[in-house]
């Protein structure tokens, strides 16, 4: 790619690309784009691997602080910076698989735009993936995010319950700033569905999902972009993205009661007969309402199949994801 240095002998380099969704960078993002720019220029990871951003995707996800002119200027300046532009405001998950979707690295690595996230970990995280096969590394925060006690314990509270919700994801790793293998990460951006919570739907496919410690910093000095409104709608999106493990807990209610509905009867009727009490009716009444509860629950456990079955569809969860092999891609580059 014109504007990036990368060699004509050795070792090819890891080639990244860099995804940064925009909202509120109008402070900001000259000063995350100007880190980035030293790796522009092929170097080598503590592994001894040589690694080029090649480009950096700036996503304009109609902010309110004019970040777009910020945008603009950076795209003139480096030709290794390629905006793209939203119609209006998507949200941070569906700017970054927008982002994704237009890379074009072997690798894709995605990061806030406020300055918290470190490119200098850039190469820790391709050194990671590398050492253990990984197709997706998450930066683990090595402190505590800076963010207040409140919402760290929130987001904490939260990954532990999606984290018993979504089978296969592992929500206390998730973190925005992550690598991911390129065709992984563009296969995502392809078949996710509206509303999809970005992790979840990376969790469907990924072979093996890993971390690397990363210190976190402070937020470049502006306010955070989430108020409590969109931290609720940011939860009650990986909630609902998680999968369909609550409308099982109706089809196993439902299984439940048909099972237990005759053990409960035959209690009643003995207890009837043994005058262990001694109201007309009520016994009569009991075994209806149990037959009818395990009917109706029975029949809401069978729509909850079929509506689950759709939210899968709905969401884009694939049946499968054809790959090269991995021996032909970045994670065989130390064998060849």
């Amino acid at each position: 790619m014109a504007g990036v240095d990368t060699p004509t002998t050795g070792p090819l380099p890891h080639r990244v690309s860099v995804v940064v969704p925009v909202y509120q960078g109008r402070s900001t993002l000259s000063s995350l784009v100007a880190e980035l720019e030293p790796l522009t220029r092929v170097g080598t990871t503590p592994g001894g691997r040589p690694y080029v951003v090649e480009e950096v995707v700036l996503v304009d996800d109609c902010g309110p602080d004019g970040s777009d002119t910020v945008v603009r200027a950076l795209a003139v300046e480096h030709e290794w910076v390629r905006p793209v532009w939203l119609s209006r405001n998507f949200g941070q998950h569906a700017a970054t698989l927008a982002g994704i979707s237009a890379s074009g690295g072997e690798w894709v690595v995605t990061m806030d735009e406020d300055g918290q996230h470190d490119p200098a970990y850039v190469a820790l995280l391709v050194d990671t993936a590398m050492d253990e096969q990984a197709d997706v590394v998450y930066a683990r925060p090595s402190n505590e995010p800076p963010h207040g006690a409140a919402r760290n314990l929130a987001s904490r509270s939260a990954k532990w319950l999606v984290a018993r919700l979504a089978r296969g994801a592992r929500a206390s790793d998730f973190n925005s700033y992550r690598l991911v293998l390129g065709e992984v990460a563009r296969s995502v951006a392809a078949y996710a569905g509206p509303g999809i919570y970005l992790d979840v739907a990376i969790s469907w496919v990924a072979r093996r999902v890993t971390t690397a410690p990363v210190p976190m910093r402070d937020e470049g000095g502006r306010p955070s972009g989430y108020d409590v409104r969109r931290l609720v709608s940011h939860f009650w999106r990986l909630v609902l993205s998680s999968g369909t493990t609550p409308l099982r807990w109706v089809s196993f209610s439902g299984a439940a009661a048909i099972v237990l509905a005759p053990v409960i009867a035959v209690a009643l009727l003995v207890g009837r007969t043994a005058k262990w009490w001694d109201a007309p009716g009520w016994t009569s009444t009991m075994v209806l309402l149990m037959a009818a509860t395990g009917a109706i629950l029975f029949a809401l456990g069978v729509i909850a199949e079929y509506v689950g079955m759709a939210v899968n569809m709905a969401m884009g969860k694939p049946l499968y994801l054809p790959v090269r092999d991995r021996r032909d891609g970045p994670l065989g580059r130390d064998d060849a």
